[in-house]
């Protein structure tokens, strides 16, 4: 395939335009100002107003969770999670989570998200509707474990174990396997390092929400005297490549440990809201050296995954925390919520418009009001975009999504089945 006469956000996210940009099998072959030779018979896709640049990666959410969009609303937190969240997942199934996924990767497509990092269970479903959906995702069975039992004996180790065999990081495919303790207060130390060591022996990530409400972090100082980042680092969890959701509630040492260890802070500040869980200090995580990407968590606690939102949010949240309205650059946002993330991933043939990159690539329309007049388009991607404005998504070299139309997923059908899971489980509630 060949882009002609578009623009492309390169990989230091400088505008060039009128650019050819080739794409070979899975990966951009040629990027120019020349039409290239070898792409005679290649599709040709026409440019004008239009803008190319890399596709998001949504470093932390749990697509299933689209079942319960907008489902317990009006609850404070521990309430929507005990009377609504926990006993509406006890009924999940096979197809409840398939078409769960599937509507989460539509969505995803249609906001320009090209891979997803995920926790949560059933992940055989889950990874079967990845798959057939053709995008990407570092997926993991969320460990929860409180009992004094082996947890290496549990049927949650099994199947996190078996899906990161299944799904090796080294193998770098659309689906990477990862280990996930689900957070510090569901789990105890022996989970926590078996866990760990799953991690270390088969040279996997981790992924874990890390400090996300004020009483989940105080309540584990009370318990062990340390906070849930220092409990995690004493215990080895920290000693593999790891995600840490949310991060809202870091103190002074946490911070210091996270540059440290190389854990990816990966901040979700719609959810974080909508729950009034805080605002993440993310100033001071850039400015401590820790690698920050962009997450929407769970539809559940968000109500969509719109990443043009989450970048927004993310911005004016930074600036509100620091007070300084020249925190978080467009630069800085685009950058966390491409490359970043790719990189927390383990993708780093992903995530910029590259020579060799993967072609995971989205198109923006730029002849829109909303995007009218372009000073400075990047300001515009942050503060003025929207899934509307996504006209194409490609993973791997493959169109996923084109002007409203998706090529692997059959919209209507995925809604209806959608429907179907809930209204059974909502039955099943009664």
């Amino acid at each position: 395939m060949l882009f002609k006469n578009i623009a492309v956000l390169n990989e230091n996210l400088d505008l060039q335009e009128n650019m050819y940009v080739g794409i070979k099998g899975e990966r951009i072959d040629y990027i120019g100002k020349e039409a290239p030779q070898g792409y005679d018979g290649d599709e040709i896709y026409d440019g004008k107003n239009k803008l190319l640049m890399s596709g998001f990666y949504n470093t932390h959410t749990h697509s299933p969770m689209t079942l319960m969009r907008g489902y317990g609303g009006g609850l404070n937190l521990q309430d929507w999670l005990n009377l609504k969240i926990f006993p509406f997942e006890d009924h999940l199934d096979s197809h409840a989570t398939y078409w769960g996924t599937m509507l989460a990767m539509a969505e995803s497509l249609k906001s320009g998200i090209v891979s997803s990092t995920d926790m949560y269970s059933l992940c055989d479903d889950i990874a079967r509707a990845v798959l057939d959906a053709g995008a990407k995702m570092n997926i993991a069975r969320g460990i929860v474990h409180f009992d004094d039992s082996d947890p290496k004996k549990s049927e949650k180790y099994a199947e996190a174990e078996n899906l990161i065999k299944a799904f090796p990081f080294k193998a770098q495919g659309r689906l990477i396997g990862e280990a996930s303790i689900h957070a510090e207060y569901t789990s105890n130390p022996k989970a926590v390092e078996a866990l760990a060591e799953l991690a270390k022996e088969n040279g996997a990530q981790m992924h874990i929400h890390l400090s996300e409400t004020k009483s989940e972090h105080e309540e584990c100082k009370a318990r062990y005297g340390k906070t849930p980042a220092r409990y995690f680092c004493d215990l080895g969890l920290f000693d593999v490549k790891t995600t840490a959701a949310h991060c809202v509630w870091l103190e002074d040492e946490d911070f210091y440990i996270l540059a440290e260890k190389g854990v990816t802070a990966a901040t979700n500040p719609v959810s974080n809201m909508k729950l009034a869980s805080g605002i993440a200090d993310i100033g001071k995580m850039l400015e401590k050296g820790i690698r920050v990407t962009l997450g929407t968590d769970g539809v559940s606690s968000n109500n969509s995954l719109n990443f043009f939102e989450e970048m927004k949010v993310m911005s004016l949240a930074a600036k509100v925390k620091s007070m300084d309205p020249l925190a978080l650059s467009p630069d800085e946002v685009l950058f966390i919520a491409t490359k970043n993330g790719a990189l927390s991933q383990g993708r780093a043939d992903c995530g910029s418009v590259a020579v060799a990159n993967k072609a995971d690539l989205i198109v923006i329309d730029l002849a829109a009001p909303e995007l009218c007049p372009l000073h400075d388009i990047k300001d515009n991607l942050v503060y003025s975009c929207s899934p509307a404005n996504v006209v194409l998504t490609m993973v791997d070299g493959k169109i996923l999504y084109k002007n409203g139309e998706f090529t692997t997923i059959d919209i209507e059908r995925t809604m209806a089945e959608v429907k179907k899971a809930v209204n059974r489980i909502l039955g099943e509630l009664k």
